[in-house]
């Protein structure tokens, strides 16, 4: 309001004088200038590359401080222990692991699962850890969102065949980005998106990214059902969840 209604829009020009001193004046300047470069030193080049090669050392010890507590330390009996990589391979999915609801722990039915449907889910294992031993850490790294298409809209590729199981698909929640929870469902356009950075991922595609920042598709969790019908993990994913700016082998 105050640039369309207030603020005048008509340029004007202010002129000003010179405002160059006396040489005299500039002279006694440039002396005194002069005569405390040379007695402090700095304008010397060996003390300006030295500042340099310190500033450059100095500026390594903030991120070291910084990012290394973000993993553990490795020891001799564990030298991968502080490799970020190795502690997001595995999570707490297994052979056999019921897939049930979060938070409540309920195992869930294939048949239960309706079209358009999705849910939060964790390892059964996992629901019953305390947060002393881990609960959470653990359910950062396992936590999955699970989701039930048509079967003839899924793309799946040769190798991925049996990963899904009548249409349903389940992939970890950790945006491969900077590892946010991705919980946001399209049922109309079967798509995923994460609320920091707006990175979206197709379900029909094995979780590809299609638009924003991500780097990878999101891993997807092998699925199957049991004897009694409810659904089970094939295996752990077979890639490390979370963001791609770690290194991975």
């Amino acid at each position: 309001h105050w640039s369309k209604a207030l603020m005048s829009d008509k340029e004007f020009i202010e002129h000003r004088h010179p405002t160059r001193g006396k040489d005299s004046t500039r002279e006694a300047a440039i002396k005194a200038f002069s005569d405390a470069n040379e007695e402090s030193g700095f304008g010397r080049r060996t003390m300006i590359r030295n500042s340099l090669f310190a500033a450059i050392v100095a500026s390594i010890i903030p991120g070291v401080t910084l990012f290394r507590g973000l993993a553990p330390h490795s020891t001799p009996d564990d030298p991968t222990a502080g490799d970020p990589v190795v502690l997001l391979k595995h999570t707490m999915w297994e052979e056999g692991a019921r897939l049930v609801r979060d938070p409540d722990g309920t195992p869930i039915r294939a048949a239960d699962v309706t079209l358009g449907s999705a849910f939060h889910v964790i390892p059964e294992e996992l629901a019953t850890l305390s947060h002393s031993d881990g609960y959470l850490e653990e359910k950062a790294k396992a936590i999955v969102l699970m989701m039930r298409l048509r079967p003839e809209q899924l793309i799946e590729a040769e190798d991925r065949k049996d990963w899904s199981y009548d249409g349903i698909v389940a992939y970890s929640k950790v945006c491969t980005h900077v590892g946010c929870p991705v919980a946001l469902y399209e049922q109309q356009t079967h798509h995923l998106l994460c609320p920091c950075h707006q990175s979206q991922f197709d379900v029909t595609d094995h979780a590809k990214v299609i638009f924003g920042p991500a780097a990878r598709p999101l891993p997807q969790l092998p699925i199957t059902v049991d004897d009694e019908g409810y659904l089970i993990a094939r295996s752990d994913f077979t890639e490390p969840v979370g963001p791609s700016f770690w290194e991975r082998h």
